[in-house]
């Protein structure tokens, strides 16, 4: 039986009444948008309004966690398919933009109105760009698209794809819950903005220029350099002091706060800020931290390792954004370049999810005080002040409250710079003046509805972990039967794929593979017979 919150259960009421067309349901990173979905796709299955489910998502490792969420529900999806239409084992495939923009044409071809869609992080899906264009070409012929995001707008302004707008280019979500909806109802932890500011000089050309993000007489490219400056690990008294404050909030969460595996998040310029910020760490805790860049073919493993484990620091560049769920993150460093409303709102998406048996407590997330950053962050705080006490006027939140501007990122600095020193200290920040917010209790989930509850008993392993074992196993008893018999590799396969009726071992269902495995192992045992025979 699924259990359902109260704005999933909303939710799967509006998709009910939903036959057509593209349906947004715009709901905050870690609120759980995965599940109405998967529970209105298990109810058009049952009811036969659609044979085929397909998810669409940014990553590959997305893809595997679609799959293996899907099949708690019993809906089987192939992950990473580079086919539509998987052997019959499964109910779809769950694959990438990237992949269904390479393979628009060919698969346009195979949708039918029999189909349901749902596209991932949707607003990936720029109406003009490439993945946009792929999407809806290739599921042209399919009558539903179910959109899900957590940040439904794009920084460059582009339309996405099946999303309604009204005249002022605001989009129109079907179903909408906000991150300060999530707080109230203690499914998202409310997050303390922490910026820092202080004295900050570098070296421009001949002149040696000194400012604060206080100083708004500093533009251009002279406010990227200070920028810069403030994120660069080689002032001690810098971006490295900082660290070390947000490495004493992470202790303190691990000892008084009673929150003992808390993990902290630092995400970085690009590789080598990121090795440079590890190297800082190090000298701080003593442990090297995790370090993640999208170079790195063990990216994932390294993530999910993370998540599961109770290392202190992890380090990454973009890596941790969407899909990435470590709800033991309590403190972050934001030291990228990015500085759209699309990444800070990725961003401080890491540090909102809860844990199971603990409360909403807060998470604390250190920036530099840049304009455009205090902007992000002031409209955050702006949603919170509906649930939460508001803190006393005289406690900062003057440096939170300028009006968005300018939404862009740091430029990549055409011509060398030297920053010189830093002299910089965490700021009052949210809720740090007053008396703590009210504590958050969640509320008590509810039963599913009746239509995701009618769900078939479903198996603990899904189809393409079984058949992913299936397989490795199969591989493994025909290099044992190739070396014993001494035939090819290609002779026993085409072997098995004639008495399995398959084409190729890709195609093979779960049945067909437990019936090679089983054809295998009876050789094998009977040459095992055999020989046992010539040895007596």
């Amino acid at each position: 039986m699924t259990i359902l919150r109260q704005w999933q259960e909303r939710a799967l009421e509006r998709l009910a009444e939903w036959d057509q067309g593209s349906f947004l349901l715009s709901a905050a990173p870690g609120a759980g948008k995965t599940i109405p979905s998967l529970a209105f796709a298990r109810t058009l299955l049952d009811a036969g309004i659609v044979t085929r489910v397909h998810v669409v998502c940014p990553t590959t490792p997305l893809t595997r966690q679609w799959a293996e969420v899907a099949g708690r529900f019993g809906i089987q999806l192939a992950p990473d398919s580079e086919e539509l239409h998987p052997p019959r084992d499964f109910h779809g495939i769950a694959a990438t933009y990237a992949r269904v923009a390479s393979s628009a044409a060919r698969w346009a071809p195979q949708c039918g109105p029999r189909t349901l869609i749902v596209a991932d992080e949707a607003h990936h899906l720029g109406d003009e760009l490439a993945w946009g264009e792929g999407f809806a070409r290739a599921f042209a012929a399919t009558p539903r698209w179910l959109l899900l995001s957590g940040t439904p707008f794009r920084s460059d302004g582009t339309a996405i794809a099946g999303v309604r707008y009204d005249a002022g280019g605001m989009c129109i979500p079907d179903v909408s819950y906000t991150y300060a909806d999530a707080v109230r109802d203690g499914i998202c932890r409310p997050v303390v903005f922490v910026p820092y500011d202080g004295v900050l000089s570098w070296q421009s050309g001949d002149e040696v220029i000194e400012s604060s993000f206080a100083d708004s007489e500093v533009t251009g490219r002279e406010a990227s350099r200070r920028y810069r400056t403030a994120i660069s690990t080689e002032l001690s008294d810098g971006l490295p002091r900082i660290l070390h404050a947000a490495d004493e909030r992470l202790g303190d969460i691990r000892s008084t706060g009673g929150h003992r595996d808390a993990g902290g998040l630092v995400v970085t310029a690009d590789g080598g800020h990121a090795r440079r910020v590890a190297a800082v760490l190090k000298e701080i805790t003593g442990r090297s931290p995790v370090v993640v860049v999208h170079t790195d073919a063990r990216a994932a493993a390294k993530l999910r390792a993370f998540g599961e484990g109770r290392e202190r620091w992890i380090v990454a560049v973009n890596m941790v954004s969407e899909g990435v769920d470590i709800p033991r993150l309590r403190v972050g460093v934001y030291a990228t370049a990015a500085k759209t409303p699309l990444m800070f709102r990725q961003i401080v998406g890491r540090f909102v999810r809860t844990l199971a048996g603990r409360p909403a407590e807060h998470s604390y997330l250190f920036l530099p005080a840049d304009r455009l950053l205090r902007a992000h962050a002031a409209e955050v705080e702006t949603e919170l002040r509906h649930v939460l006490r508001a803190p006393p006027e005289d406690d900062g939140l003057g440096l939170l409250d300028e009006p968005p501007a300018r939404r862009e990122s740091e430029p990549t600095e055409p011509e060398a710079f030297l920053a010189l020193n830093a002299d910089v200290a965490p700021q009052l920040a949210l809720f740090s003046g007053g008396p703590p917010p009210p504590r958050v209790t969640p509320s008590p989930p509810k039963p599913a509805v009746d239509a995701a509850a009618s769900s078939p008993a479903v198996a603990e392993e899904p189809v393409f972990q079984r058949r992913r074992r299936l397989r490795d196993k199969r591989t493994g008893l025909v290099r044992a039967l190739a070396g014993m018999e001494g035939r090819t590799y290609r002779e026993i396969n085409s072997w098995l794929n004639r008495q399995t009726k398959v084409d190729s071992v890709e195609a093979a269902t779960v049945e067909q593979l437990e019936r090679a495995i089983e054809l295998l192992q009876g050789e094998l045992d009977r040459i095992g017979r055999r020989r046992a025979r010539r040895a007596s």
